[in-house]
């Protein structure tokens, strides 16, 4: 039995595109289990499908195969890679960024190059717009599959040429935290940081006290206020904001039952800086 595979883009479902990979891993081989991940990612977002990744892998049992395509550089002379993680997990990838989260977070134990003379879906050579379907999700099926292995996937690279978006640590410094806003939780509208709750506890902040919360974007200050620390939603009414800790175990803000992000204009990256202090 072969290893799932799930998928990831900024393709969207409202045309073929997703089926098309669909259809290609199945080609592959029919008994392979396939899943989304999202395909909801913003268009040109390298940013956001590093994050998914990494809010997600980890969950998955060693050896799955991810096949992640935010692309914007699809047709220029960016490598197509696989990496194997730490965790023993599978990325299929460009390298332009994507592996920026996991390679942070995780990281990136080995990284080939996929060798497109062998790993590429066959009569396909003259498209170069949808390495999706042609390159990845032929390469990560036939991974999953077992028809290669990794060593078959093409030459070794160094992984100290890997792609890295810029990124900064949360750090607490003269009792404030200093962190960036990583990304949105979007169905909901709240923010999640990349302060972890360790660093909240090292600032003295139990549930119940309240934090000076100040966002920053480029240097201009688009929001500050007091607010509490929640245990849940349920620490405020509706309409007030908190923070809480995160499925991934770091600091995030809302509004109950608002969205945030929407209301304050929210944005992701190193650019977007939040600060919190103990009040």
């Amino acid at each position: 039995m072969g290893n799932p595979l799930i998928l990831q883009s900024d393709f969207g479902l409202s045309d073929g595109a997703v089926s098309a990979m669909y259809g290609v891993a199945n080609g592959v081989d029919p008994d392979i289990k396939i899943y989304n991940l999202t395909h909801d990612i913003p268009p040109f977002d390298i940013w956001e499908g590093s994050y998914r990744l990494l809010q997600t892998i980890t969950y998955w049992p060693e050896q799955s195969v991810f096949v992640s395509v935010v692309d914007p550089g699809v047709g220029t002379d960016r490598r197509s890679v696989v990496a194997r993680t730490v965790s023993n997990h599978f990325i299929v990838t460009p390298d332009n960024g994507t592996l920026t989260h996991v390679n942070k977070d995780i990281g990136i134990a080995e990284m080939r190059e996929i060798d497109e003379t062998v790993n590429r879906l066959p009569n396909s050579g003259a498209s170069h717009t949808f390495h999706g379907r042609d390159i990845y999700a032929y390469t990560g099926a036939r991974l999953a599959a077992g028809i290669i292995s990794f060593e078959q996937v093409g030459p070794k690279i160094d992984t100290e040429k890997l792609v890295m978006l810029p990124t900064m640590d949360a750090t607490l410094k003269e009792d404030m935290l200093h962190g960036i806003i990583d990304v949105l939780d979007i169905r909901y509208g709240n923010i999640w940081t990349n302060i972890s709750r360790s660093q909240l506890l090292d600032l003295q902040v139990q549930y119940g006290d309240s934090v000076k919360v100040t966002i920053e974007h480029e240097a201009a200050i688009v929001f500050e206020r007091e607010m509490i620390y929640g245990r849940s939603f349920a620490a405020t009414e509706k309409g007030e904001t908190l923070i809480y800790i995160n499925s991934l175990d770091n600091v995030a803000v809302a509004i109950n039952q608002q969205s945030f992000a929407k209301k304050y204009k929210i944005g992701t990256g190193v650019d977007w800086k939040v600060y919190i202090k103990k009040s």
